[in-house]
């Protein structure tokens, strides 16, 4: 009996310690289990934003070959149809990726740049076996549409992106001209983003379908790895649907993993201790990430994204519940940008969305669309109830600090409410919009409610900046403010700048000391300025006045000019003259 009980003893001296190792070994494989699961899981996450942020990018670099062809499109339009002018604006908006830019009356592309070793691309589109049907789909639909990848002539692969062009008759009736056509390189277009793809560890596959007819995709570009169960982010562009495929160059796995760690039974509560702080890392991490990705940086509100999904959780939560949306833009922020810079815009941004937390601090969603867009959710409410406040909202003093000095600006709103007329976000949101273009329209900053007599505008923008009127207005230009003490040069052309024989802005501004009285020769400075002083005093603001002087160039060298100058008033500056020049005879 005694052998008995001590043969059981010493067999679970060994089964007892067996047991702890192995629930410790069975602990470390969950342990390690889990933690390649939340890996995958973050890698995951991180693919699918870079995926949806360079699907973005990638967007917006092939939208600048739709941007060609719509700017041909209101040249062709201002023109009526007459292609004299082509090469000059072709040659301007020709940039690497562009193999080709073409304009085709009636279909029959006539008009190449650059034309050399362009040459077989001169052919009847309406008529031609592969890209009539293609082309005379997106005629009758009047859209853009494009068609590719193919190959090229010169090599490598292209994109063709063709925009219809209508033009009234003496009718007043739209009258089908013929096409602009840009030709874009691919993978070259979108080679900035690719790049960073590949240097952030990613392989990638990018592919369409080749045009609004069919819905096989054609690979544009890939890294050559293995897709294995790749993120995917898909999105529509000039009638066909993209399709880009992102993973992890190393894969959805952990590189390194310890298969085999020996732990006693003590080791199993610090094991679990472990295993509770990792999980909750990981959840924070991906909290974080959530968090980060339905944010905007500059503001700190809700980015597009992140607002889209509140307001469509909520409006699912609540659907028979009364809200209003507000929609509000910067007036002339454009402008601001341009003359005060980037930095300076961010700050007026950063300033509005710090306003509507303080405005709306509860029982709201908060999001900016984009640019200089916001947007608000207010909830359980009617537009009756918070008019007043948006009024309120709306005409609060606003400034931002430049150079030292204060300068105003404002915005216009626009407000909807649901369910009366939207079932749905997009519903309220275009509501609001269309109020708030209606407020444009009317002069902006100001608020309106919707009612549903506001007809939907279709807005679009050139995308010109004070820039590209600077560089390529083709006459002098300069504003400077209407003060005889203070006459200081707000912006200045590039023409302006040569006439006054200087190479550069800085060189102009020193020339000039900032004034234009220093443009003036000494001799005719009191003449000129009491010229102008009469004639601004004779006539109504907006009328054209005209004076002749020797400009008072670089280096001595003086010319005799012509100006003609317009005063206005201007809201950051007072009252300010647009003047353009012209020389009248040779240098002195």
């Amino acid at each position: 009996m005694i052998e008995y009980l001590r043969g059981k003893r010493i067999k679970w001296k060994i089964i007892l310690p067996a047991l702890v190792f192995a629930a410790g070994i069975m602990t470390v494989y969950e342990i390690e289990v889990c933690n390649d699961r939340n890996y995958q899981e973050q890698k995951r996450m991180k693919a699918e934003l870079n995926a949806v942020n360079y699907a973005q990018q990638m967007m917006s670099e092939i939208q600048e070959g739709v941007d060609i062809t719509e700017i041909m499109e209101q040249v062709v339009t201002s023109r009526q149809g007459n292609g004299d002018y082509f090469s000059t604006v072709a040659e301007n908006l020709t940039t690497a990726y562009v193999q080709s830019i073409q304009l085709a009356p009636e279909g029959v592309v006539t008009y190449i740049y650059p034309e050399e070793g362009n040459e077989a691309g001169k052919i009847d589109l309406i008529h031609d076996e592969e890209r009539g049907e293609i082309t005379r789909y997106g005629i009758d639909h009047d859209m853009v549409v494009m068609q590719g990848p193919f190959d090229l002539e010169q090599g490598g692969k292209g994109i063709a992106i063709r925009n219809p062009v209508f033009l009234k008759d003496e009718n007043g009736e739209k009258k089908f001209w013929g096409l602009t056509i840009a030709i874009i390189r691919v993978p070259e277009v979108f080679e900035d983003s690719i790049n960073k793809l590949t240097e952030f560890g990613y392989d990638y596959r990018l592919s369409k379908t080749s045009s609004p007819l069919n819905s096989e995709y054609k690979e544009i570009s890939a890294s050559g790895g293995t897709m294995e169960q790749p993120m995917v982010y898909l999105f529509e562009l000039g009638g066909c649907s993209w399709k880009l495929e992102v993973m992890p160059t190393d894969g959805w796995k952990m590189a390194h993993s310890s298969r085999v760690i020996i732990f006693s039974g003590l080791c199993i509560v610090i094991l679990l201790t472990v295993l509770v702080a990792v999980l909750m890392g990981l959840a924070e991490s991906r909290n974080r990430l959530k968090k980060l990705s339905d944010t905007d940086p500059l503001t700190g509100l809700l980015n597009r994204n992140g607002f889209d999904e509140q307001v469509d959780r909520y409006m699912q939560n609540h659907p028979k519940e009364h809200c209003v949306c507000v929609a509000l833009d910067i007036d002339d922020f454009k402008f601001i940008n341009d003359l005060y810079g980037h930095s300076c815009g961010d700050r007026v941004l950063q300033q509005l969305a710090e306003s509507m937390r303080e405005m709306f601090p509860e029982n709201a969603i908060l999001g900016r669309n984009g640019g200089d867009e916001f947007c608000i959710i207010l909830k359980n409410c009617v537009c009756k109830d918070v008019e007043e406040k948006i009024g309120q909202f709306t005409q609060l003093p606003r400034t931002f600090r430049y150079s030292g000095r204060e300068y105003e600006f404002g915005i216009s709103v626009g407000y909807a409410e649901a369910p009366i007329f939207a079932g749905n976000r997009t519903e309220i949101l275009k509501n609001a919009d269309t109020a708030l273009y209606e407020v444009k329209l009317q002069g902006k900053h100001g608020c309106m409610a919707y009612n549903k007599n506001l007809q939907i505008v279709k807005r679009t923008q050139l995308g010109f900046g004070l820039n590209d009127i600077s560089d390529y207005l083709p006459e002098a230009f300069l504003i400077y403010k209407a003060d005889r003490d203070n006459d200081q040069i707000l912006f200045s052309s590039r023409e302006m700048i040569y006439l006054a024989e200087c190479s550069d802005m800085d060189e102009f501004l020193e020339l000039t000391e900032g004034r234009f009285r220093n443009l003036i020769a000494p001799e005719e400075r009191d003449r000129v300025e009491k010229t102008i002083l009469e004639q601004a005093a004779a006539k109504e603001p907006g009328v054209i006045m005209d004076v002749d002087f020797l400009l008072n160039g670089k280096d001595g060298c003086k010319k005799s000019v012509a100006a003609s100058g317009r005063l206005v008033e201007n809201q950051y500056y007072g009252s300010i003259f647009y003047v353009v020049f012209s020389e009248k005879m040779n240098r002195r």
